[in-house]
């Protein structure tokens, strides 16, 4: 999880695990690891919600009890500060959710895992099917 939050491959901490701002390269460019089993979905954004608000909650409330300041301070330092903060959490969070699945195994790491496929087409078998 550190590495990728440090934006490196999981597998040797050596190359970059981004393309762009959020696209996971499909392969480590130092070790060939393939990244691109990777299922973060909606996961980086609600951690860095969660995170973001923490901090930014906290420094409110602190600013509100200790200065007092007027409702469109307020406005002015803690929006900039949500978006700026929420643009420089997503990238690591996403890394580390990423190194998170690579540790564990899940969604195609695992070498030793058949690959699964899902026909939609194809019948249940006969033992799966519920009886009524």
């Amino acid at each position: 999880m550190l590495r990728g939050a440090l934006l490196r491959c999981p597998a040797c901490g050596g190359g970059s695990m981004f393309a762009r701002y959020l696209k996971v390269v499909d392969d480590c460019p130092r070790c060939g690891e393939a990244l691109h089993h990777h299922r973060a979905d909606d996961a980086p954004p609600y951690f860095t919600i969660f995170i973001v608000g923490h901090i930014v909650v906290g420094l409110v409330l602190f600013v509100e009890m200790a200065y007092r300041p007027a409702l469109w301070v307020h406005g002015l330092l803690w929006l900039p500060l949500t978006i700026i903060l929420a643009v420089l959490f997503l990238p690591p969070v996403k890394g580390a959710l990423v190194g998170l699945q690579w540790a564990l195994l899940m969604h195609g790491y695992d070498p030793n895992a058949e690959e699964e496929t899902i026909d939609a087409f194809e019948p249940l078998p006969e033992d799966s099917r519920a009886r009524g």
